[in-house]
């Protein structure tokens, strides 16, 4: 057993997710300045980017005397657990962009009025609001 600091120590993603979503935040983005963010050496990341260009998921690109770096958009998870979900939505969660370019933006929030005249218009009754409810039936 290690000791309760050991123990302690762990993260939810691994070090090629890190690195990967670091790129994805700024594709232009040195090697040296991912290790920093990441807390690994410029050789670990190296390995790991090479690591994810060899598997698909990203792709370097020259320009000018730097690399610009392009996540494959229909990148898959490797695990058996998570087959077939792409790795655009874990992405998108952790770097605050929209996991399809192509999606439309969400609705917007509609306020308790416009969702009892909209369940009206379509003859629905709308559910009890429990912040209006005094108990009484």
């Amino acid at each position: 057993m290690g000791s309760m600091s050991q123990r302690n120590n762990w993260t939810f993603l691994t070090n090629h997710a890190r690195v990967l979503v670091t790129i994805a935040r700024d594709p232009a983005v040195r090697l040296r300045d991912v290790a920093a963010v990441c807390g690994l050496t410029e050789r670990t990341v190296q390995t790991i980017v090479t690591d994810l260009e060899t598997d698909g998921y990203l792709r370097r690109v020259r320009d000018g005397r730097r690399n610009r770096y392009e996540i494959s958009p229909g990148a898959v998870f490797r695990h058996p657990a998570e087959a077939g979900v792409q790795v655009a939505g874990l992405l998108a969660l952790l770097t605050g962009a929209a996991a399809d370019r192509g999606a439309p933006p969400p609705a917007p929030e509609l306020t308790g009025r416009e969702v009892r005249e909209a369940t009206g218009l379509l003859g629905l009754r709308p559910a009890r609001d429990p912040s209006t409810s005094h108990g009484s039936r």
